[in-house]
């Protein structure tokens, strides 16, 4: 039985803002279509399109074009992405976590920058976010709250940032798919199926078997990274074309 429902599926991890690797990506995505055509190709984007980098606007336009474009493809929602209704819902709350939204460690400045309001801080929240909600289009918003959660196709189960150990794929929380990291780092337990996520920095795509973390650090001087799964293959598109991605230790 194929792993994958007979899909070719195309993961490509945290974007944060940063539109050239993207629209590189996409490039390398269409030429590996051209020399191997399949009949079931889905892109997925695994989440963390804003902050920290550049041109947040201009990777939601992407994206939302991307949603219609002839290619397939489905829109994992990341804990920064969920950030953005958050500040303009309460754009003084701390929502639950140890830093503001526009504490430079997050990133949310970056994001208003994109949108043209400048010089955000977390002293100026209630100001930035009139000026966030004039300049953001209603499509962003509504691209970014469509999101999904997860999505289980065959042996592969898709999170932002993974799930809770011991817990069925079908009750994860909201919480857990797009902010865990331990306990489901070190885990070495089968999830129920094999879980693809951003979220987690790390130098090259990991796979651990029950795993596979696919956030290369591209808005870190890193690199954005795409998997290629298809029936029981696991590949990582790079700028040359495809190399195998095995289990690691």
């Amino acid at each position: 039985m194929s792993k994958t429902e007979n899909h070719r599926i195309y993961a490509i991890g945290d974007v944060h803002g940063c539109l050239e690797p993207l629209q590189e990506i996409q490039a390398r995505i269409a030429d590996d279509l051209l020399a191997n055509p399949h009949e079931k190709p889905l892109v997925i984007y695994l989440g963390d399109y804003m902050d920290r980098g550049p041109e947040n606007r201009a990777v939601l336009e992407n994206l939302i074009a991307a949603k219609t474009a002839e290619l397939p493809a489905r829109f994992l929602f990341g804990n920064h992405d969920n950030y953005v209704s958050l500040f303009l819902d309460n754009p003084t709350g701390m929502h639950g976590r140890k830093l503001h939204w526009l504490h430079p460690r997050m990133g949310g400045d970056k994001t208003l920058e994109s949108y043209g309001v400048l010089n955000a801080t977390e002293e100026s929240t209630v100001v930035a976010r009139d000026l966030f909600e004039a300049a953001m289009p209603d499509a962003h918003r509504t691209f970014l709250n469509k999101c999904e959660l997860s999505i289980h196709i065959g042996g592969y189960f898709f999170a932002h940032a993974g799930v809770r150990p011991d817990v069925a794929l079908a009750e994860q929380t909201f919480d857990d798919l797009i902010w865990i990291r331990e306990p489901f780092l070190s885990s070495t337990e089968d999830f129920g199926a094999i879980v693809v996520h951003g979220h987690t920095p790390v130098r090259s795509v990991e796979n651990r078997g029950n795993r596979i973390a696919v956030d290369t650090g591209a808005v870190f001087g890193g690199k954005l990274s795409c998997l290629i799964l298809e029936d029981n293959g696991q590949w990582l598109l790079e700028a040359g074309g495809r190399v195998d991605c095995p289990v690691t230790p």
